[in-house]
C-alpha cells in the first residue's frame, strides 16, 4: 500500500502518494497526471510497481486536494525538483501523461542527470505549433468551454469526459463504471480548484527534442484526439532512440481505462532501461 504524504513548496502543500522500497537498486518511478486530472489517475500504477521500486505520484498546483497557502507566479519545473528533493529521490524515471508528459519533457532537458528514463503518454509539448481540432472535436471543446463559462461545473465535467475518457469518436459514456466516477471526482476538483497563481513559463521544449539524452518511449491511444498521431510520430522520429506504442480501444487517459495493459508496456519499457 501506498502511503499519503505532503510536500510543502513556496506557497503551496501538494498531496501525494509515495512508497519506499529501500532495498531495491531500481529507479524510482514518479507520476506526473494529465491536467483533467489529478495524483489518482495512476493508483493502479503506484500499487502495481511498488512491490519492485520506490513510486511516487503527487497533485500539481491547480488540482486535486492541492491546499494554496499564497497565490503567486510559479513554476512546475521547481515544484518537481523541490517534491522529488523531499522525498529523497536523486534521479527516477518520469511517467507523464498529457500536460504531466509536457512537465516531464521540461525536466529531461534541463536537468538530464536526474531523468532516467521518459515514458510519455499522449504528452502536450511547450513550444509545438498549435494542434488543428477537426469538427467533432472543436464542437465537443466549445461545449465544455460554454457550460464553464455559464457556470455549469456538470455540464462542463461531462463534456471534458466525452472529449478526454471516452474520445472524440467514441459515443458519450462508452468508458464507465469506477474508471468514470474517478474520472468525474479528479476533474471536478480541478474546475472548481482555488487559483494558484501564474505558471512561469520554462524554455520551449519543441525546438530541443533531439537533445533529449534519456531512454523515451511514447505512448497513445488509438481513441485519443486526432492530432496525437502525427505530434507523437514525430516526436518519436526526433527523440533519440524514442520507442512508439499505439494502444488500440483506448483514448487520452490509458492508464485509467486499460490499467492491466498499460502496466504491460510500462513494464517492458522498463525493462529495457539500462542498468
Amino acid at each position: 500500500m501506498t502511503t499519503s504524504v505532503t510536500f510543502q513548496v513556496p506557497g503551496a502543500r501538494l498531496p501525494a502518494r509515495l512508497q519506499r522500497h529501500p532495498g531495491s537498486e531500481l529507479p524510482p518511478l514518479v507520476f506526473l497526471h494529465a491536467g483533467v486530472c489529478d495524483h489518482r489517475l495512476w493508483l493502479a500504477q503506484l500499487e502495481t510497481f511498488a512491490a519492485e521500486r520506490t513510486v511516487l505520484a503527487y497533485d500539481r498546483r491547480g488540482y486535486g486536494g492541492v491546499e494554496i497557502e499564497q497565490a503567486a507566479p510559479f513554476s512546475h519545473l521547481a515544484d518537481l525538483w523541490a517534491v522529488m528533493d523531499a522525498a529523497g529521490l536523486s534521479r527516477a524515471v518520469l511517467v507523464g501523461c498529457s500536460l504531466g508528459g509536457r512537465l516531464a519533457l521540461e525536466a529531461a532537458l534541463e536537468r538530464p542527470e536526474r531523468v532516467a528514463g521518459l515514458f510519455l503518454v499522449a504528452p502536450a509539448v511547450n513550444g509545438v505549433p498549435a494542434p488543428e481540432l477537426n469538427a467533432q472535436e472543436q464542437a465537443m471543446d466549445a461545449a465544455a468551454d460554454a457550460a464553464y463559462e455559464a457556470g455549469d461545473l456538470a455540464a462542463a465535467n461531462e463534456a471534458l469526459a466525452a472529449l478526454w475518457l471516452d474520445g472524440p469518436s467514441s459515443p458519450a459514456g462508452r468508458v464507465s463504471g469506477a474508471a468514470r466516477a474517478l474520472f468525474l471526482d479528479m476533474d471536478d476538483r480541478m474546475l472548481r480548484a482555488t487559483p494558484p497563481g501564474t505558471a512561469l513559463e520554462a524554455e520551449p521544449s519543441w525546438p530541443r527534442l533531439e537533445q533529449i539524452s534519456a531512454p523515451t518511449e511514447l505512448l497513445w491511444g488509438d481513441l485519443d484526439l486526432g492530432y496525437f498521431f502525427p505530434r507523437c510520430e514525430a516526436m518519436a522520429a526526433r527523440i533519440p532512440g524514442a520507442r512508439r506504442t499505439v494502444m488500440p480501444g483506448v483514448a487520452h487517459l490509458p492508464s485509467l481505462e486499460a490499467p492491466e495493459a498499460f502496466n504491460t508496456a510500462l513494464a517492458a519499457f522498463l525493462a529495457g532501461l539500462p542498468g
